[in-house]
């Protein structure tokens, strides 16, 4: 069809766009179909040549910061391209307030013809009234069909989240993506390994640059690295070397993530809505933590003990990588400062020796000091005693497990508890008797405030005592013979004759010092020991008439 000297001749570009995250269908969506359906519309249309494609494959309409849409419309502002074509108005965009502003303000004022074909809009022709419309309305049922997408998308992933699968597009380091199920998390042996090193060199003493140091002179692939050599089309804003290498930073998000103890916590992040991209931290108590959801790397024991280690305060020497023993366990006896470490030149050699961090500072706390060797000595034969002790506790245990001692104290708690539990349901019966109270007129709301506050607070408790009472059972059943995790910590190190960073931490809690050099020891399992020696002291009776021969350790 020949064309008129008044024509105005359009170049135009066709502008395909596909998304699984908006639900589009392959099939009937797919950019070869979009490209097929436009072509043969301008085909049929002389004035219009068709100069260039822009394709956004997997970008959501709801977001215009597209890509291959940007360079569409740096053509326009540049007058290169005065016509865009798209198939139909949900491949322009699925938000409604900015296809509107495009369709009714932007392109109007740049003078571009826009087409969506199968809407049968073309701003070039005449607009009929119903224009004003149909148009914003498609752009809304668009908009209204990516909202309910999102929707059941967020829906399906927090269902995931909290059966315990892994939703992430890659694995942490460490682990790697079942090839039966990618919602499930395998051990990947070699990062394994080193993340064991890791967990191993932070209870050795050594700091986060240490460890990120010690990987680097070894020549180990970063997180990041590990991913490019293992094939994955990774991207991340931390590090955009070209080799990126380990950092303290690095090391730090390893040693806290408790993925590698087992466990799963998603969901830290979200966006306001489906049309807002930027993720936004939740409260820590809105992410969904799953436990037990896959093999674990480190044993929880080693993970807690670390986890108690960063959260303390150990300062490490300026020309060392490594803590000392006792940094972030020691404090005064009377301030609870931290105590600091000194060393005193005297005679030619040089001694160690811990000071109240505010008696130091002129801070008004007594001298609290005691040498170094006086306190690893104080410690160690502390701690051989304790562990001394705690072998004849296993010893008797252990025979007890032979009697039918056990399952008489579980009954005992076990009857215990169900008076807890019975307390329980009639606190809450009251709760639930004083509204009916309320509304019948019997009591005002101030009594009925006073009443819910005084029963809440009664539940309250017996609910805290029925869950120590379940914890005795456990105790009991589980953690009193030569089995148990709290007695295998301190029998492994039974022959133990110098103190290291590793053991330190492992078994004691904190050690406070008193003036006069005086020092007092916090083992760790403490609850468990206590509980330990009170059944075994209460069996005593029990094992002298059923035991013919003496049980060290029973006086």
């Amino acid at each position: 069809m020949p064309l008129n000297k008044d024509t105005i001749i359009y170049n135009a570009v066709d502008y395909l766009r596909l998304s699984k995250e908006d639900g589009d269908k392959v099939e009937s969506d797919s950019i070869a179909n979009q490209r097929d359906l436009i072509t043969n519309f301008v085909k049929s249309m002389p004035e219009i040549r068709l100069c260039s494609e822009r394709i956004d494959d997997g970008f959501s309409g709801v977001d215009f910061n597209r890509p291959a849409f940007n360079l569409m419309m740096e053509d326009v502002r540049a007058g290169r391209i005065n016509c865009i074509i798209v198939k139909d108005l949900s491949r322009f965009g699925r938000n409604y307030i900015e296809a509107g502003r495009y369709i009714e303000r932007i392109f109007p004022f740049l003078g571009v013809r826009f087409i969506a074909i199968n809407d049968g809009y073309d701003s070039a022709k005449e607009k009929s009234p119903s224009d004003d419309i149909i148009i914003p309305f498609k752009n809304l049922v668009n908009d209204a069909y990516c909202r309910d997408i999102s929707v059941k998308i967020r829906s399906q992933l927090d269902v995931k989240r909290k059966n315990g699968e892994f939703i992430g597009s890659f694995a942490v380091y460490g682990y790697m993506k079942s090839t039966e199920n990618k919602n499930q998390l395998v051990v990947d042996p070699y990062a394994a390994k080193i993340v064991r090193d890791i967990f191993a060199w932070k209870l050795d003493g050594l700091s986060q640059q240490g460890i990120a140091d010690r990987l680097n002179e070894i020549s180990e692939p970063s997180p990041m690295e590990y991913k490019r050599f293992s094939g994955l089309n990774f991207a991340t804003s931390f590090q955009v070397n070209p080799k990126a290498k380990w950092t303290a930073v690095a090391v730090g998000r390893i040693l806290k993530n408790p993925i590698y103890a087992g466990h799963l916590v998603q969901g830290k992040e979200s966006t306001p809505n489906y049309k807002i991209k930027q993720r936004i931290m939740k409260p820590e108590d809105k992410w969904v933590r799953v436990e037990n959801t896959h093999e674990p790397i480190i044993p929880q024991e080693i993970f807690d003990t670390v986890n108690r280690v960063l959260a303390q305060d150990t300062r490490i020497a300026p020309d060392g990588e490594a803590v000392y023993p006792f940094s972030g366990l020691l404090f005064c006896a009377d301030c609870k400062s931290g105590m600091v470490r000194k060393i005193v030149p005297a005679g030619g050699k040089k001694y160690a020796y811990y000071y109240c961090s505010k008696n130091k500072a002129g801070d008004g706390c007594t001298t609290h000091c005691i040498s170094e060797k006086v306190l690893e000595k104080a410690v160690l034969q502390a701690l051989q005693n304790h562990i001394a002790s705690i072998l004849d506790i296993e010893r008797i245990l252990s025979f007890i497990d032979t009697l039918p001692m056990q399952q008489e104290e579980v009954r005992k708690i076990d009857t215990q508890l169900l008076m807890k539990q019975e307390e329980i349901e009639k606190y809450k019966n009251l709760k639930v008797s004083i509204y009916e109270d309320l509304k019948s007129g019997v009591i005002d709301a101030d009594e009925y405030r006073e009443f819910k506050e005084i029963y809440g607070k009664k539940c309250e408790e017996a609910e805290k005592a029925a869950a120590r009472l379940k914890q005795d059972i456990t105790l009991i059943l589980a953690g009193k013979g030569a089995n148990s995790v709290w007695i295998e910590a301190f029998k492994k190190n039974r022959n133990i004759t110098e103190l290291s960073r590793k053991v330190v931490v492992s078994l004691i809690e904190w050690v406070n010092i008193y003036s006069g050099s005086r020092v007092e020891i916090r083992f760790r399992y403490q609850y468990e020991y206590e509980r330990a020696l009170f059944f075994a002291e209460n069996a005593k009776d029990l094992i002298a008439t059923a035991s013919p021969a003496p049980i060290k350790g029973v006086v």
